[in-house]
């Protein structure tokens, strides 16, 4: 019960932003997985309950108040200003300044998954957006065009705009790949928490080959868009195929990965039983 009033404080504090998000931000395709993470801190965090009960209190109230201080000034800011980057992101620091303030370090070693996986509900700001988006397209667009010129397409690239026979396609931002990068990270990150794995080997190549698969399931992402564009036209490659393809092809990425673990795993044992 001693921490109810804590998690109506909480509530209070960031309800509102969780609405205004829904109703804006949360609305685009880029941030559509916010809702998403959320649901899974929460999750986490009910899950976590017993044992943060359980651990022992060492309270440390001087980290802890400046830790709080600083979120809820970022708090105060970002509402004011309207930054969702300090609105939505002040609950890391706030929620951190009140483990140490009430448990101490053994608070935070119980909950601080939870806590740091909120970062991904966080937007991105627009300045490290626009400086990967840019870089992204340019090599998604070069390497598919690599890829269909040398299977005999007739393909030319400019930039990001791809022709192809009588069409034209432009490689939108949507495009680029650092949507389903974020995403395939969040999910990945919190498949290597729920599976405890010990060997820092395993998490470690597991960790490695996230962004690449989400890079390359994007790249086939691209390639189907435009054989569908050439072969079919361009009001199929617009129209239900291009949203379906970006779903289905998330989906296959985040297959490889569970794949690719299902191999460490089997090397992992022979090693171990050799």
């Amino acid at each position: 019960m001693a921490w109810a009033p804590v998690a109506i404080g909480l509530c209070a504090l960031y309800l509102p932003t969780f609405l205004a998000f829904s109703r804006t931000i949360w609305e685009t395709e880029e941030q559509a997985h916010g809702p998403l993470i959320v649901a899974v801190v929460i999750w986490l965090l009910w899950d976590k309950r017993q044992f943060f009960i359980d651990s022992a209190g060492d309270p440390r109230p001087g980290i802890g108040w400046l830790l709080l201080s600083i979120g809820l000034l970022g708090y105060v800011l970002g509402r004011s200003q309207s930054i969702p980057l300090l609105d939505i992101g002040s609950f890391i620091p706030v929620a951190f300044g009140i483990l140490l303030a009430m448990k101490g370090w053994p608070g935070v070693r119980a909950l601080w998954f939870p806590v740091l996986f909120f970062a991904f509900a966080i937007p991105l700001p627009g300045l490290i957006v626009d400086a990967a988006t840019g870089p992204l397209k340019q090599t998604v667009s070069a390497v598919a065009e690599s890829i269909l010129y040398a299977t005999g397409y007739p393909i030319a690239r400019s930039g990001v705009i791809l022709n192809v026979g009588q069409y034209q396609l432009l490689v939108a931002d949507a495009c680029s790949g650092l949507n389903s990068m974020f995403s395939l990270s969040a999910l990945g990150l919190l498949y290597l928490y729920l599976m405890r794995y010990r060997s820092y080997l395993h998490i470690g190549l597991i960790l490695l080959s996230i962004l690449p698969i989400a890079f390359a399931a994007n790249i086939v992402r691209v390639m189907i868009l435009v054989l569908v564009t050439y072969h079919l036209g361009d009001e199929a490659g617009q129209g239900f195929i291009h949203g379906f393809a970006g779903m289905v092809l998330f989906i296959a990425a985040l297959l490889m990965l569970f794949a690719f673990d299902g191999v460490l795993r089997m090397a992992f044992r022979q090693v171990r039983t050799a």
